[in-house]
């Protein structure tokens, strides 16, 4: 599996870091997971992986997790020679079907009817489901807003866990237990912590309770940016640890 962060920052817009977007490359699958403002650009910065792009998954419903997703599906319909045809299969939370048709009311119907197969499939805490043959993919509620999941990408006895958005949850770090890598939201310095969001420290806590192989960091305010992240997670958590950027990417070998 190859991961390849595309937007590694929030809604406080940045030149350095688009919105929360992530592409998952393992076999046939190409999967999206989150699709926020700038995140189309940072496609076509890898050439023409976006055309390939099988699935595409919302953790939740925020716009800088799904503002470029018109974007996207308005590509595959016009800028692509020869047009799509490939299906793409759309996975959220219940109220992604909604969510498509209320965007679908603003911009039009070609946005779940772009001319080629477009599948909703909403998904509730506790479900497994395979995309294809190449990877299983598994949802846990998480503290953010009502919908929140957090993901789980499995293929070749390998494991990679996506937080989403989050705030402090024990739930989520036994759930992720043991993975091989913990992409982890790491928004805000602790003298502005809320409960939706992880500051520096519980990323650290929360990595030591899942034990993951390595652990990178995301989705940061720019306050955050001014603490000694690397430390402060270090001083909790003993393994490898990666402040992802826009274009990192990451490999992970099957067994």
């Amino acid at each position: 599996m190859r991961l390849t962060a595309l937007g590694t920052g929030t809604v406080a817009l940045s030149r350095e870091r688009s919105c929360a977007g992530y592409l998952l490359e393992a076999g046939a699958v190409r999967l999206l997971l989150d699709c926020g403002s700038g995140i189309t650009h940072r496609l076509a910065e890898l050439g023409d992986r976006w055309q390939s792009i099988t699935h595409v998954a919302l953790t939740h419903f925020h716009i800088d997790h799904h503002g470029d997703l018109p974007t996207l599906v308005f590509a595959w319909k016009y800028g692509m020679l020869p047009a799509r045809a490939a299906p793409v299969d759309i996975l959220g939370p219940v109220g992604t079907g909604a969510l498509l048709e209320r965007l679908a009311a603003a911009y039009g119907e070609w946005l779940t009817a772009p001319g080629f197969p477009v599948t909703v499939r909403e998904l509730t805490p506790g479900d497994a489901i395979d995309l294809g043959s190449e990877l299983r993919l598994r949802c846990s509620a998480v503290p953010h807003a009502p919908e929140s999941m957090a993901y789980s990408m499995e293929r070749g006895g390998r494991r990679i866990v996506y937080t989403g958005d989050t705030g402090p949850s024990e739930s989520l770090a036994a759930w992720a237990r043991g993975c091989d890598l913990l992409l982890c939201e790491c928004s805000l310095p602790a003298s502005m912590g809320i409960a939706e969001h992880l500051t520096p420290e519980q990323c650290g806590d929360l990595a030591a309770a899942a034990a993951p192989k390595q652990l990178a960091l995301t989705h940061f305010y720019p306050p955050v940016e001014h603490e000694d992240i690397g430390a402060i997670v270090a001083a909790r958590y003993g393994g490898p640890v990666t402040l992802a950027f826009d274009g990192w990417y990451v490999d992970i070998e099957d067994e």
